[in-house]
Order: structure tokens, then sequence, then C-alpha cells
């Protein structure tokens, strides 16, 4: 492992325009040989455009270098917990890159879409197996999508039965963060249920919450603290009793491939984020896809349009108590292709292995980092394990601090601060992707960060020291963004 000393200097940090020599050109065009067209008269159109005049290889390396200052799941080790920052199979884009698969139009009528229908139709059927459910739709553009989604559909359930006043949908304190806030738009008002000692769902304080206007609750399986509640078919069935239903958050279903199917153990809707497990591409905020899918009860509720088979062709149907269209079209097709391909790469036995080696692998950073970081709760966890720097925290440092300085080593920050329940929380995320060799190399600078803390935690409080920008105002750079470069500023 590299020390910050021997680290390299920083590249060339100046920008696009301060390269610029006047007279230099990227290309160069040949004579105009159709007759020139006056350009309409606009305020917009300028004659002074302040544009950089390089070579064509200049702007090149520019870029090129620009992109290998950002970290990404290709070329750095990304922990971030509760995001499943797995490597994505090149295969998949290949599959996905294919002309049919790639210039297929969301538009196209179904007699020419028929091989693009049975994809999804089948997708379909894998999603719900894997999921336990009768259902699947496959419409929803993201992850919150579909979780808002699912909260619709609950809502639709309780008001075709005759029960408006079940307004009220219990969270627990572990929760996805984004779980209230689909239950406020869903019309729903959010009551908290603490987590007891051991990170499960206080079972009193659930019983004491359950009441005639209960309209159901929402659980994150497994929780934001990397665990595995041990009385799910209970909480199910206590909620089930009072007449409310359960909506499962299927991000991290990481964790149970093969393993557990949310359906059999008393969960009534889930969405699943296909980025996140089902290894379609990360970041730039999309494209996203969180299929819906839902128990015997709720399938008729599911958003369409989902795909069925006639016996003699695939088509698009919406479900008989459809809360309607989601999106403009029925998913995002490319992401639908890549998670197809997965599926079928690995096949049943592949998928059980990435979520034993997943959770292996957690629990390996775990026994490895426990003594010198602090654990909340002291379980095996699944496929993320929550460490605490409440014990750098007494020594002057901050969670924040480690994840600057694990810039230095090479290394993604994990998700900081998340779940609230946790103090300082580090929440790391390995995934089944990661080899031995790398998980050593994280644990190794996590080591050396708790000894710097120790013996030097400057070092450690003013990290990074090798990026090419140190610390940064965040609250000040997201509100007052610096955004227009002007010459000699």
């Amino acid at each position: 492992m590299k020390s910050v000393d021997s680290m390299t200097d920083a590249p060339d940090q100046k920008l696009l325009m301060e390269h610029s020599v006047p007279g230099r050109r990227g290309v160069r065009l040949p004579p105009l040989d159709v007759p020139e067209q006056p350009l309409p008269e606009s305020p917009l159109l300028r004659d002074n455009l302040l544009l950089p005049e390089l070579s064509q290889p200049e702007v090149v390396r520019y870029f090129t270098r620009l992109s290998q200052l950002n970290y990404s799941v290709d070329t750095h080790f990304y922990p971030l917990g509760s995001c499943t920052m797995k490597y994505n199979p090149k295969v998949n884009d290949q599959v996905a890159s294919l002309p049919g698969m790639a210039s297929i139009h969301p538009l196209a009528p179904e007699e020419s879409s028929q091989g693009a229908l049975k994809l999804m139709h089948r997708l379909r059927d894998y999603l719900a197996d894997i999921s336990g459910m009768t259902a699947t739709s496959l419409a929803t553009m993201a992850g919150a999508q579909g979780e808002l989604s699912g909260v619709l559909m609950i809502r639709a359930y309780h008001l075709e039965q005759g029960q408006p006043q079940r307004r009220t949908m219990l969270i627990p304190d572990s929760a996805h963060g984004t779980n209230p806030a689909s239950a406020a738009m869903g019309g729903f008002q959010v009551a908290s249920i603490p987590s007891d000692s051991h990170g499960n769902m206080d079972l009193a304080a659930l019983k004491e919450a359950v009441n005639d206007d209960l309209a159901g609750i929402m659980l994150t399986l497994p929780s934001t603290l990397g665990l595995f509640e041990n009385d799910i078919v209970e909480i199910c069935d206590v909620v089930h009793r009072a007449g409310g239903l359960v909506y499962g958050d299927g991000a991290n279903m990481n964790a149970l491939l093969g393993q557990a199917k949310l359906g059999e153990l008393g969960f009534d809707v889930m969405h699943i984020n296909l980025h996140k497990t089902f290894s379609t591409p990360h970041g730039g905020g999309g494209p996203g896809s969180g299929p819906v899918c839902a128990g015997e009860w709720l399938a008729p509720h599911l958003p369409g349009p989902i795909v069925e088979n006639n016996g003699q062709k695939y088509q698009l149907t919406m479900p008989a108590k459809s809360i309607g269209k989601v999106s403009a079209f029925h998913g995002n097709f490319g992401v639908l292709v890549r998670a197809y391909a997965y599926i079928r790469a690995l096949g049943g036995e592949g998928l059980r292995q990435v979520s034993e080696d997943a959770v292996l692998n957690a629990n390996y950073l775990m026994a490895k980092l426990r003594d010198a970081y602090d654990l909340s709760y002291d379980r095996l966890c699944m496929h993320e394990v929550v460490l605490s720097a409440s014990r750098q925290k007494k020594q002057g440092v901050r969670g924040l601090d480690i994840a600057k300085r694990l810039l230095d080593y090479g290394f993604h920050a994990p998700t900081m601060y998340f779940p609230l329940i946790v103090d300082e929380a580090l929440m790391i995320e390995p995934t089944e992707a990661e080899s031995k060799e790398m998980l050593d190399a994280f644990i190794e600078a996590m080591l050396s960060i708790a000894n710097e803390v120790a013996e030097n935690p400057d070092i450690v409080s003013h990290a990074p020291h090798t990026t090419p920008v140190s610390r940064l105002d965040e609250v000040r750079a997201a509100r007052q963004p610096d955004l227009r470069w002007q010459p000699g500023k």
C-alpha cells in the first residue's frame, strides 16, 4: 500500500480553456459545397463565442486524463453500502448492444417486437420466481418509482376494500431512507418503529402500533443495518392480522438470491433494483429499472403495461385494477436485457453462489476489522457490514475523515452516517465480485487508518492529500456552484 509521501503529484489541473492556443485547430473542414444560408435573427446568436482552440490530440488527452480521476467499478473497489456497486459483466453490455436490442423503438408495434416481448415475459417470470411472488411489472424506471408504485398499490387495495381510513404506514428506523418519502407521496401518515438492542425490529413496539388505521409496513430486508430480521415471519403475521399489507424493499436482494423468497416469508409486494443485484450499470442518474413484484392480492393492481402471452403472441396489457402507467413507455429495455443476460448466464446455482459469496465477504471484513472499529450490533451480518467510528470520534477523528483518508489509499469511500441510528456509521458492502486479495488490501488500509488516528490524527482529519482537490466546502459547493469559466478569474 502506498503511503502519502510516495504518491505521485496530481495531474495537470488546468481547465480546457486554459490550454487554448490562438489559431490552433482540431479539425479542418472542406470548402462549403452547398449554398450558404443566412442564420435567423435571434438574441441567442453571437459572433464572439469564447471557445478553446486546441488540436484533436490535446482534446482527447484532456478528457482521458479527466476520466482517470473518477472512481468507478471498472477501476476501483467501490464499497458503498446499500448500493451493491458490483462488477458488471461485459457480456451483458454486448448482448444489449446487439442491433435488434439496441435499435428497437419503445413504440414499435407488437407484431415486430415479439422477440423483445418474449425476453421481457421470461424476465418477468424469473423475477417473480426469485422473489416468491405471483406477478411482475417491468414498467417502472427506477427503484424509487417501483417503491412508490408498491405504496400506491397498497392504497388502491384498501380503497377497493372500502377501508379508506387505513392511512398509517409503519416504517422501522432501520429502513431505507426513501421509504418515508414514498409513503408520504402515497398519501400515508408515517409512524416509526424502533430497533431493539440486537438490531431487530422491536416486536413489542410493533404490536402496540397496529390498529384499525394500519395500511401496512415497509420493510427493508436485510435491513440497512446489514442484518436479517430474526422475527420477520412474525412481523408479517402481526401486520396481516391487523388488516395491513407488507411492502418489501428488494434493493438488497444480493444477500437473498436462492436463500429466501420475500413472498414466502409473508410479503405482499416489493420492488427489485436491477442496477444492484442484477448487474446493470450504475451512475449518472440512470438508466434504472425497479420492477414491481406482487402476490395474489395485489397483482391486479400492478402498474402497466405488463407482458402477457395469449397462446398465440406476446402482448402488452393493463392489469385488471392497475394503478395505471407510471412511465411513458414500459421500462428501460436496455437494462432489462442486461438483467436477463445476467440471470441466464448464472442460472439458479450461480445466483445462489452470488449471495453466499456476498455474505461471506461482508463477514470476513467484519471479522478482520472488529478490533479496530466498533460494532453497534455484534452478530453475523448479511451482504454488508455497518461499522462505527465512535471510537475514533473520541480521538478527534470523524467517520467523514476516515472516508476521505481512504481516497489516499486508492479506495472509494463507503456509505457514511447511514443508517442514522448508528453513530458515525460506515456502511461497507464488498459484494461477491471482489477477490480475497482486494478485500485484504482494503482491510490493510482501514487498519492503517485506525493506527494513524491513534498516532497522527491530523493526517486523517485533513485528508485527502493526494487527490486533485483536497477538502471541499461541500455545502457551499452544492448551494453556490461555480460552473462558469471567465477569462482572468
